[in-house]
């Protein structure tokens, strides 16, 4: 058998000399990071023999544009969210990555038609959906727990702190569905002045009481201080911590904001052939289910689903934590990266403005 290779290690400034037979992949550290050694790393070094080197950076979009303007690229693969991939694409930073090169379904279907609509573009290739929701110790609650958006913003009913990230994209659209506005019209909502001053409105009865978050690690952290009430959260994150540090905290995937990321390659990755084939392999159905079992990420193809077993090393079943099981979707939003792309400057100066108002 051909040597296996993981090496993780943080993204400081370091160079990677590449070397023939080795694919470079930057990620964000972590039980995520962890899913992707066991569910795409291991096994494909094990089918190919190419060594995966795993770098980590707090947002792995950030070095690509230093590192393609500079030509001194040293990362072949890069996860990034939707909305950076666009923004590096239309920008040239990345190279284009064509379906064709995707493996099929089990039953033949092509990649193209397996993949969950918009999870594939240019340059970007989907391996998980996940969301923002809100949380809270369940010792805190223990009789009439919070359950729908409007009660992270009821301070009277569920009373305490409250984390919340320090940027506008998501707070915005969860104020406007605490406040009645159905999910398919929000976006609509945003693009009016009206709208916009709604959503400020909403924000404004919870101003007072609001910690401010600014990496993902911060959530679970500042509920286990009992710093917060209730925060909003990236869903993995509180899974991991409930699941494997044994806090009692608990997810409320009424008002969620769910959107995708994956799988770029950096415009001159020293190794783009065998980044193509480790792409196309950990893009494959199984992989992608068997990624969803160590992260409550949903996988993008929909011959993935069902292959969704429990969460590794349980007999617990990982599809109900899920954002895309359909109980989850009830009241869900599918945050829009066009709208955005548009707005992202303006509502983050108004944003930063209300916050030193």
């Amino acid at each position: 058998m051909k040597k296996i290779l993981i090496m993780t290690t943080a993204l400081t400034g370091m160079s990677f000399a590449a070397s023939a037979q080795e694919v470079t992949v930057l990620g964000w550290g972590g039980a995520y990071a962890n899913s992707h050694v066991q569910a795409y790393f291991t096994p494909f070094t094990e089918e190919t023999g190419i060594k995966i080197v795993s770098v980590d950076a707090d947002n792995p979009a950030t070095p690509i544009k230093a590192m393609v303007e500079a030509n001194n690229v040293t990362i072949d693969v890069a996860s990034v969210e939707n909305a950076d991939a666009i923004r590096l694409c239309d920008e040239g930073l990345l190279e284009e990555l064509d379906a064709s090169i995707l493996t099929p379904a089990p039953d033949g279907t092509a990649a193209a038609d397996d993949f969950l609509p918009g999870t594939i573009n240019d340059c970007l290739v989907a391996t998980d959906v996940f969301s923002t929701v809100y949380a809270y110790d369940e010792t805190t609650f223990p009789d009439s727990p919070p359950t729908t958006i409007a009660d992270f913003f009821d301070l009277e009913a569920f009373p305490g702190k409250r984390g919340m990230r320090k940027s506008a994209k998501v707070n915005l659209e969860m104020a406007l569905m605490a406040d009645g506005v159905a999910p398919g019209d929000v976006y609509d909502m945003l693009e009016t002045d009206e709208g916009v001053d709604r959503a400020f409105a909403k924000l404004d009865t919870i101003k007072d009481s609001i910690v401010w978050w600014e990496a993902g690690a911060q959530p679970p952290q500042l509920l286990a201080d009992g710093e917060v009430a209730l925060t909003t959260a990236y869903n993995g994150r509180i899974f991991n911590a409930a699941q494997t540090e044994g806090k009692p905290f608990k997810m409320v995937f009424d008002g969620q904001v769910y959107e995708f990321e994956g799988w770029v390659v950096p415009k001159g990755a020293p190794n783009l052939e065998d980044a193509k084939k480790f792409i196309a392999f950990s893009t494959g159905t199984e992989p992608l289910a068997r990624a969803a079992e160590y992260i409550p990420y949903g996988p993008p193809r929909k011959s993935s689903a069902a292959l969704v077993g429990n969460v590794h090393g349980t007999d617990i079943p990982m599809v109900p934590n899920l954002p895309t099981a359909e109980a989850n979707l009830a009241n869900a939003l599918s945050s829009s990266n066009e709208f955005w792309a548009d707005q992202d400057t303006e509502l983050n100066e108004r944003f930063n403005a209300w916050l030193a108002g």
